[in-house]
Parts: structure tokens; sequence; C-alpha cells
């Protein structure tokens, strides 16, 4: 059995609805953030250590694991985790053995295989979910274990987008690894690096044995965020190499393209975060209330908020956010696409 060490509980903040153009949201409640949640992982060489924040209020709490970018760590993203724990999930957010904090040596023998590490991670969270749940103070029994989904930024996206289908390419014997989990009914992949091969610049897959994402097998369904100013220096291709997550994967509903956005996506890693080069509080707040209502909608078949979101970008066409879904073709195609937008 894991030993679940807590070294903090932060007390419970209050935060505000959102009056965006994406709707009125409502005022979220109260949340309190308890972590590092330790979980033994001998295997791992370094335990993991993981934050998990829940609202203080409601019942029947939909979950959502949140892998960070590459060097971060679960105590960033406060702008979406937040947003999302204020408004009724349980976000779960581990530090990945990349993370800066855990100070990886550049030639420990992990760094070939942190992508395996990293889906690990989420897969060890999603097993010991209901020791994770017994350390929050005011938690037990108020999570739904059957509703759970996946979110990440950058290297995280891919690590959720692994759950959720997408299969890795060993570089070794060139095989698809599938580590997809049936667990997880939802996804939202932000910023997420698209196909590798020839669309990758000289000397980035040997760097990042894992750029050759397979995604043809990601059918759990799932919304593709990117920026159309996010030109990223891994790819030979422009800001459209992330939407290939979208593009290519037959559970990618729909592609928030956020007009003007870069890496950061108007400030998502972090309140008023050093590597944010785009801030903009709108484009944020386009992400925390897109993001939830897709996982909400999602995971709870017949809620509205989805539909509610969508009307709101379209009616009237929103600046700074184009959304672009797919449906179904009866005339052959796998699908055409629907657009809301200026």
């Amino acid at each position: 059995m894991s030993r679940i060490a807590v070294d903090d509980v932060e007390p419970a903040v209050e935060t505000t609805g959102s009056s965006t153009r994406t709707g009125r949201v409502g005022t979220g409640a109260p949340v309190v953030s308890v972590g590092p949640l330790t979980l033994e992982s001998p295997a791992r060489g370094v335990d993991l250590e993981v934050r998990v924040s829940a609202p203080v209020t409601g019942r029947d709490l939909p979950v959502v694991l949140f892998s960070h970018g590459f060097g971060s760590s679960s105590r960033a993203y406060g702008p979406l985790v937040d947003f999302w724990a204020a408004h009724g999930f349980v976000v779960v957010q581990p530090t990945h053995l990349d993370s800066r904090t855990v100070g990886l040596a550049p030639h420990d023998p992990r760094q070939p295989t942190l992508w395996r590490h990293r889906v690990e991670d989420m897969l060890r969270i999603l097993d010991d979910l209901d020791r994770l749940e017994g350390a929050v103070p005011g938690l037990p029994g108020r999570v739904d274990h059957g509703s759970v989904a996946v979110a990440g930024h950058s290297f995280g996206g891919q690590t959720a987008g692994v759950l959720l289908g997408l299969r890795v390419t060993d570089p070794v014997d060139g095989t698809e690894i599938d580590l997809a989990d049936g667990r997880v009914g939802a996804g939202v992949l932000l910023a997420t690096a698209g196909r590798g091969g020839a669309d990758l610049r000289p000397g980035v897959i040997e760097a990042m044995p894992w750029l050759n994402p397979v995604f043809a097998h990601l059918r759990t369904p799932c919304l593709v965020v990117a920026g159309d100013a996010d030109v990223s220096p891994l790819t030979t291709r422009g800001a459209d190499w992330l939407t290939d997550p979208y593009r290519y994967s037959p559970g990618a509903r729909s592609l928030l393209t956020l007009v003007g956005g870069e890496h950061s996506l108007g400030g998502i890693p972090g309140y008023e975060a050093a590597e944010t080069t785009d801030e903009d509080p709108e484009r944020v707040a386009v992400v925390q209330r897109t993001t939830w209502a897709f996982l909400r909608s999602t995971l709870r078949p017949g809620d509205p908020a989805w539909a509610e979101a969508v009307a709101a970008l379209a009616d009237p066409p929103h600046p700074s956010a184009v959304l672009e879904s797919k449906r179904a073709n009866p005339g052959g195609r796998e699908h055409d696409a629907v657009r809301v937008g200026p």
C-alpha cells in the first residue's frame, strides 16, 4: 500500500465568476488545495509529488488529471486549476521527473524515456485516486471516480494524449506503444506538439525521441487548443503544427484557436509567470470557460455548458477566438468542419 505524506494545506480561496465573451459561468466556490502529497515510488527513483485542488462544496465531483509542460511543476497553472476547481472539478497535478524542482541531470538514463515516466505518473494517480481523495480534508465521499478527464499543456498535452489513445513510436524497434486507459472519458490538449518526421527541425528527434506521435488511435473525445502565433522552434512548419492533434485524431471533436495566442495561450502557466510572452486576461478567460464547458458536457452528457459556450463564441463572433468542430459527413469523408469566430 502506498504511503501518502502531506506537507501543507492551503486555505480555501474565493474565486470569481467569468463574465467574458464566452458567457457568464457564475461565482465559483471556495477552493482548498493540498500538496505536495507524496506517493512512494521506488522504481521511479524519486517519490511522486502531487497537488490536489477541489471546491469545498458539492458532491459527485468529476476529476481532471493535469500534466504540466516541460520543466514546470504541480504548483503551476493556477489560472486553469483554480477556475476548474472553483467550478466543480477535483484537479490532480503531478510533478513529473523533468520538472526543474526535481533537477534531473542532463545525462540521466531516464531522460530518453521521460515521456513514459510522465504517463506512468498519471496511471499511478488513477490507481491511487481513492488514497489521494482521503488525504484532502473534507473531500472523502464527494468524488465521482467514474468521471475522469485528462488535460495537459505542451509536453503535458502529449502526456494526456497518450492516455486518450495517442501512441508514441519506440525509437529502437519502431513499435507503437499503446498506453491508453479506459478510465479516462475526456481530454483537453493545450499547445500540443504535432507530427514528427520531416516536420521536425534537424536534431530535435535525437534530443526528444518521443516527438513521433501517432494520432490515428486517439479516439477518446477531446478538445484541442492552439494559438495562431505559436511558432515552435521544434518544427519546420508554422503555428499550424500544433493543430495536428485535431486534424489527425478521430476523437478530437473541436479546435479552439486563439487569435494572436502564443505558447502560453495568454498566461495559463501561472499568475504573472515569467514564461508568458502573450499575456492577455481575456485570452485566458476564453481558455478557462471553453475547456471547463467541454469537460463538463463530455463527462456529463446532456449538460448545456458546451452548447452555451459555443453559442457565446458565435453570436456575435468572438474577436480573439475561433472554434472549429467536426461533424459526421455522410458523403464519405471522415468529417467536415463547422467554424464559429471572426
